[in-house]
């Protein structure tokens, strides 16, 4: 009985390892995935609009593409534990409006670059994708990492390594700033994203 119950144990085993997805495939996956976002940001940025309707479409790509909750609670760092709950949620919001008025503007001069996959690896917390974003007349590509986590069996990404700086990690430095000197209180922060996405309501 033991014996049978061994072999069939085995036997699922083997069909489920035999059922995974391999590594490389993973990768390939996470490929595609950067090619086909890729061509929606110059689809969405790269066309003559309205600053208005190229940022709600860029909050479209983010929201769908990105894991922002995940990058927003890094960014807050340990913060984030000590702040109100109505702070965290009040935090989230702003910080959407955020990343996409500063992101959506520096993602508004494309002119023509195109990303190169060179390559991508897995990792314990989920794929990275090597690029070179590619200018028209420039002497040498921008090396960019883009690291993806899965969420319910589709790929967000988690964060942007630009020639070997992280986006999140100079995010959280710059917030962490902004607290600290506001005396380690959330509010400080909260204050400054108000002015400043208000600012940029305003502008647009």
């Amino acid at each position: 009985m033991t014996r049978r119950f061994l072999l069939s144990a085995l036997s699922l085993l083997v069909y489920t390892l035999s059922q995974a997805v391999p590594s490389n495939a993973v990768g390939a996956d996470a490929s595609v995935f950067m090619s086909e976002m890729w061509k929606r940001v110059v689809e969405i940025l790269g066309k003559k609009a309205p600053q208005t309707e190229r940022l709600a479409r860029f909050r479209e790509l983010f929201q769908a593409d990105f894991d922002g909750p995940g990058i927003a609670r890094f960014v807050l760092g340990r913060y984030w534990r000590s702040a109100s709950q109505d702070e965290q949620q009040e935090y989230l919001r702003l910080f959407e409006d955020y990343v996409v008025f500063v992101y959506g503007t520096r993602f508004s001069s494309l002119n023509g670059e195109t990303l190169k996959i060179r390559g991508s690896r897995g990792e314990e917390s989920g794929v990275i994708v090597s690029t070179d974003m590619i200018s028209p007349g420039a002497e040498a590509p921008v090396k960019i990492d883009w690291r993806l986590v899965t969420d319910s069996g589709v790929f967000k990404i988690n964060d942007v390594v630009i020639e070997g700086i992280s986006m999140m990690v100079t995010q959280r430095s710059e917030f962490a700033s902004v607290i600290q000197r506001h005396g380690g209180q959330v509010s400080g922060l909260l204050s400054l994203m108000r002015e400043k996405t208000k600012t940029a309501s305003v502008a647009q």
